[in-house]
């Protein structure tokens, strides 16, 4: 099994997240349990080396978050990331990730919601429940806390099946979903904003159990 990271430099970074940090934890995780697991620290680039992958993982952030949209990305990349879908490859996207490749056309509804600025927000970083609905990937694990940045009000796109939710202002907020398009499975984890959410043993087994079920293992 072959994982390919996509991790957020240049344009895909910010100044809140430490991609390459949490990506070589996820590769950590995911190597642990028999994956064959490759950073790519270009993500545009990454895009095109898709071809023998089993699973993209997209660690990144939001190009267009410092208003800089002079830069698009390169055609071979779109159509890369678009042939890889339509062949079935496993797609988990990773906390910021749902803001991430905004020159993908086909990124939001392959993902199944997107951060919307000033709509999509969170409360501060902090010791957080997480509740646990019930479905096979899901089984035996409870109710649990962890410290970590908790998306809320993204923007839902298409049928989503939703894994894991947390509560704030009175609202029930998805934060683990899948989604089939096409012939590939798609996850999201909301979480996953530093190196805290992964010591979490709880998350670890889901986002192990989220790549196998992506890329049909």
């Amino acid at each position: 099994m072959k994982a390919l990271i996509a991790v957020g430099t240049g344009r895909y970074a910010d100044p809140w997240h430490r991609f390459a940090d949490n990506a070589r934890r996820v590769a950590g995780i995911l190597s642990s349990d028999g994956w064959l697991v490759e950073l790519d620290e270009d993500v545009d680039r990454a895009m095109t080396r898709l071809d023998d992958v089993d699973l993209l993982v997209v660690s990144a952030g939001d190009p267009w978050g410092k208003g800089e949209r002079s830069f698009s990305a390169p055609q071979t990349s779109v159509t890369g990331l678009a042939d890889a879908v339509a062949r079935g490859i496993g797609v988990i996207g990773l906390h910021a990730a749902a803001a991430s490749l905004r020159d993908y056309p086909s990124w939001g509804e392959t993902l199944g919601g997107i951060w919307v600025p000033e709509a999509s927000t969170h409360p501060e970083i902090s010791e957080s429940k997480v509740s646990v609905c019930a479905h096979p990937l899901t089984a035996g694990i409870g109710e649990f806390s962890i410290f970590d940045e908790m998306y809320s009000d993204l923007q839902p796109i298409g049928d989503r099946t939703t894994l894991a939710t947390h509560t704030w202002d009175g609202r029930t907020h998805p934060l683990v979903w899948l989604r089939e398009k096409g012939a590939a499975r798609v996850a999201y984890d909301a979480l996953g904003h530093d190196l805290a959410s992964y010591d979490s043993p709880e998350h670890v087994v889901l986002l192990r159990r989220l790549a196998r079920w992506a890329a049909k293992t």
